[in-house]
């Protein structure tokens, strides 16, 4: 009975300890289970998962969010940002290339999603086959995404640095349906052209908003390879991008349609009706729009998804080290601001992303505050990473039993 007690209080200390460092919203795995449990040992790795922040830093982190955002950047100068958007991100990619960014491959362990379900339920028993892996490493981290050449780079222009700006991409205008024009016109030649557009033979849909270089692009098609019925639909707001996808030896337009594409312009038609995505990934693009375009973008998107097709989001957390490294003079509005070369980034609240999404039709299925230590071993340098991560589902279709009740119709 005395080995019970003591075990048993054993397992409540260990608990109460590990709750000052991790959020008990979420699984340790596969979201992260590097935790931080002995402060002295915080420089043994590179990134602690599941932080939790004291008053003393929460209240030190508004401050310097409020001292950098002071002095606003002038209106001429804010509407050269937002008209060449392009011109920013182009010079951006020509610059780069598809040497800033590392391939994706911790999409899988936080978005299980973006796979069917029979090939999702695969590669769990592939990951449970390989628990030491999976649990000794992070599954997300901005030091591990980036090159090293692109790591120096962006510290040295930005001031700190960001994970995976992809794309300054936007949004656009489905197409007409066929019941809008007058009945029997162009019908025919409108129905052949919805039939043949790429991927229309698929079962399986997934697009990328802010594809980039296209470091989510492969590791997704490399997976898919051998997985009849799937096809992966690319777009980015800067063509530089779209060429570099295009061109990578990995390219294959029978599985994947890489196109240019502004989802901000609801002038522009997707390449594809609506209603046919089982997926959408949205990582670290909505940040690059401007605050009050974003519900318009969402807007959009939530309607290119079939009932029950899912949202993946992940983009920067209020408060987050990049937020707090700006310099006075870099702020376009409250927690939006434009880096050195040009390229914006907002940083959300995890209501704010809920409102969003909740006003577009979507359910909430996962919306996390994902609070990380990382730590620059070397010089001794701590740094708190701040991300938020959400899932969103369509509501599915519920069938009416009366067919009275479909037409509005009662007796």
């Amino acid at each position: 009975m005395n080995f019970i007690t003591r075990l048993s209080a054993l397992c409540l200390r260990k608990s109460k300890m590990q709750q000052r460092h991790q959020s008990s919203r979420r699984p340790a795995v596969p979201l992260g289970s590097r935790i931080l449990t002995d402060p002295s040992k915080v420089f043994e790795h590179n990134m602690w998962d599941h932080m939790q922040w004291s008053q003393e830093e929460e209240e030190n982190a508004k401050e310097k969010a409020a001292e950098n955002s002071l002095v606003k950047v002038q209106w001429e100068e804010q509407d050269k940002y937002e008209r060449e958007a392009s011109k920013y991100w182009n010079k951006f990619y020509e610059t780069h290339k598809c040497n800033f960014f590392k391939d994706r491959n911790w999409l899988f362990l936080e978005f299980p999603e973006i796979l069917p379900e029979k090939r999702r339920e695969l590669k769990t028993e592939e990951r449970s086959s390989e628990p030491t892996k999976i649990n000794s490493t992070n599954s997300f981290s901005h030091k591990n995404e980036m090159s090293e050449e692109g790591e120096k780079d962006w510290k040295e222009n930005f001031g700190g640095g960001s994970t995976s700006v992809q794309g300054y991409v936007y949004n656009k205008k489905q197409s007409k349906p066929l019941s809008d024009g007058p009945q029997g016109v162009n019908c025919e030649e409108e129905l052949g052209r919805l039939e043949s557009f790429p991927g229309s033979d698929a079962t399986y849909r997934i697009l990328e908003v802010g594809c980039g270089a296209g470091n989510s692009v492969f590791p997704i098609l490399k997976v898919l390879c051998n997985v009849p019925g799937t096809f992966l639909y690319c777009c980015d707001f800067a063509s530089g991008a779209v060429e570099l996808v295009k061109s990578h030896s990995s390219y294959n337009s029978a599985r994947c349609s890489a196109f240019v594409h502004d989802v901000c312009d609801d002038a522009l038609p997707y390449p594809f009706p609506d209603e046919i995505l089982d997926v959408i990934l949205l990582v670290f693009v909505l940040s690059t729009i401007h605050p009050d375009r974003m519900q318009g973008v969402v807007n959009r998107l939530a309607k290119l998804l079939k009932p029950g097709g899912m949202l993946l989001f992940r983009d920067y957390g209020r408060y987050d080290t990049a937020q707090l490294r700006f310099k006075r003079g870099r702020c376009l509005s409250e927690n939006f601001y434009v880096r050195g070369d040009g390229t914006r980034v907002y940083f959300f609240t995890k209501d704010e992303v809920c409102d969003m999404f909740n006003l577009a039709g979507l359910t909430e299925v996962q919306n996390l505050v994902d609070r990380r230590l990382q730590v620059n071993r070397k010089k001794k340098v701590k740094m708190q990473r701040v991300w938020i991560q959400s899932k969103f589902q369509k509501p599915l279709l519920l069938p009416l039993s009366d067919p009275e009740e479909a037409t509005g119709r009662h007796t």
